[in-house]
């Protein structure tokens, strides 16, 4: 009786190595063979191998091997290039400086599809050995996860090695909420006119690039009101005028008086619409570490202060505007687009709202509706003022 006729694979092919192991290639939808990953112990076992991948071509999962074999380094080039126009100056440096600092260095010559969970984790560990902060390792692992996530979408890999990773907690730092009094001791305290600057801070939530790139044509004196419609900020050493943080363009109305005073600096100002109302005694943009020395901290030394930050200022009128008229003014004049980022990172409990809680559940139990402490945006501060901001 004749032998049986080995019938012809309809998928793929196999054949034995010299080794005595089986090796499989299969076609891909380009009609180019490839060979599978990994070789094989018995030909049951190729077959098994060949079928999964069929079932993946037909389902449309296939991803080219080849382009796993991208490196993490010129990945990350493409990537960065894609999407620097849509980012800030500043966040472009800072991905740039992330990239070339902390992610080719340790990871650049690795193919993509080599990246596991577990090479990921000793990378951070590296890091964390190696005494970096936290905050920088955070960064660096939100820019590498990008990357990944990018290729993932570009079918290079199929899924991101950046999961399932503990990364190192952020040390947990309160700002330094002041009175408005405190605040306004400072404004007092300070140069002329930076004394402005430091007002607008305090009793308008701004931030302080948004402070140095006010000009003349942002502020309108008789109806009292600023528009922040620009940032400035230093990257790799050279300033940038750019739109605010997460682009929240915003109309913000300040008191009578403070109006008054930037009306008279303005009288004073040179230039035209353009002109910065904040600018060095060389008539200069101001830079962040130049002007905190030279202005900001003796005003803060002379109000008998310590341990105040610019920032902290505009966390300080976070917390006011959000205890006497509510989280969502507040994060109007702060320029947030969620409420829960001021709640965060900004808004504080104020010192002695927890008695007048307490106070109120009682008069609550007995039946009585009383309401001393309630925000109505007519109670008074301690100083005599209605609302905020107080009046410099």
């Amino acid at each position: 009786m004749a032998g049986k006729r080995k019938s012809r694979r309809s998928f793929g092919r196999i054949r034995k190595l010299p080794s005595g192991r089986f090796q499989a290639r299969y076609p891909g939808p380009d009609g180019v063979l490839r060979p599978a990953d990994q070789t094989f112990a018995t030909t049951t076992d190729a077959d098994r191998w060949l079928a999964r991948k069929r079932i993946e071509i037909e389902e449309g999962r296939w991803l080219d091997p080849a382009e796993g074999q991208t490196t993490v380094r010129d990945w990350a080039a493409r990537w960065l290039a894609a999407v620097s126009p849509q980012l800030k100056h500043k966040t472009q440096a800072s991905y740039r400086s992330l990239i070339n600092s902390l992610i080719v260095p340790a990871l650049g010559d690795r193919e993509m599809s080599s990246l596991r969970p577990i090479t990921i984790a000793e990378w951070i560990g590296g890091m964390k050995t190696r005494g970096l902060s936290a905050s920088r390792i955070r960064q660096a692992y939100r820019v590498l996860s990008q990357i990944m996530r990018s290729a993932v979408d570009n079918e290079m890999i199929p899924q991101t090695p950046c999961r399932g990773v503990r990364l190192p907690r952020m040390p947990q730092t309160e700002p330094h909420i002041l009175t408005p009094l405190e605040a306004s001791r400072i404004v007092r305290n300070a140069a002329r006119p930076h004394d402005l600057l430091i007002a607008l801070l305090a009793y308008g939530g701004l931030r302080i690039g948004e402070a140095f790139a006010l000009r003349r044509a942002d502020i309108d004196v008789s109806g009292g009101l600023v528009l922040v419609d620009e940032n400035l900020a230093e990257a790799n050493g050279s300033l940038v005028f750019d739109t605010p943080k997460s682009h929240q363009k915003r109309l913000l109305r300040i008191g009578p008086s403070l109006a008054k005073r930037l009306g008279q600096h303005l009288e004073m100002l040179p230039g035209g619409e353009d002109a910065l109302l904040f600018v060095t005694p060389g008539g200069k943009p101001l830079r962040y570490n130049q002007w905190r020395k030279a202005y900001f901290d003796p005003a803060v030394a002379a109000a008998g202060l310590t341990d105040v930050t610019p920032h902290d200022l505009r966390a300080s009128h976070g917390t006011w505007v959000a205890d006497r008229y509510g989280v969502m003014t507040a994060a109007h004049r702060l320029g947030h687009s969620n409420a829960s980022v001021t709640t965060r990172h900004y808004a504080r409990p104020v010192a002695g709202r927890d008695d007048q809680v307490a106070e109120a559940a009682d008069s609550w139990l007995s039946g009585h509706d009383h309401e001393h402490g309630a925000r109505s945006g007519h109670d008074d501060d301690d100083d005599g003022s209605a609302g905020v901001p107080a009046p410099v």
